[in-house]
């Protein structure tokens, strides 16, 4: 199971499809926040500049993927809470809402036991370094 993160961003599309059109055997979980990013990052001038889309024109897009019997959206789990805390824990005297985000989505991929894929390499280290199952694209 792989918990999937968005990928509007013209610059990473390509390399994305790529390797999501290799994965025919696996199953790909949105979760609340990647869901959310996805919309909004499709509704954003600076990220898709001609290609922007409206919000509902977004969830278009978003309802296409679940079309695709691999992707699902991933309930949030009861226990997240605990998980979530733990991981925000080491940036506890940090104002940064990425570090939010990131330990957010390490604690989905460790409550639900799923893989999490991603551009970002300071997210994909983090997991690395709390040896959580990681895909950097």
């Amino acid at each position: 199971m792989w918990l999937a993160l968005s990928w509007a961003n013209h610059m990473h599309s390509e390399a994305a499809w790529a390797w999501f059109s290799r994965q025919e055997d696996n199953r790909f979980y949105f979760c609340r926040l990647t869901q959310l990013g996805l919309l909004r990052l499709l509704a954003t001038s600076a990220v898709m500049g001609k290609d922007v889309r409206t919000i509902g024109e977004a969830w278009k897009v978003f309802d296409r993927w679940l079309e695709d019997s691999r992707v699902g959206i991933r309930p949030e789990p009861f226990d997240l809470d605990v998980a979530f805390r733990a991981a925000t824990r080491p940036f506890s005297r940090l104002s940064s809402p990425k570090a939010l985000g990131d330990c957010y989505l390490r604690a989905v991929s460790q409550v639900t036991d799923a893989t999490l894929v991603t551009f970002d390499r300071v997210l994909a280290s983090a997991c690395h370094k709390a040896r959580q199952r990681v895909v950097l694209l």
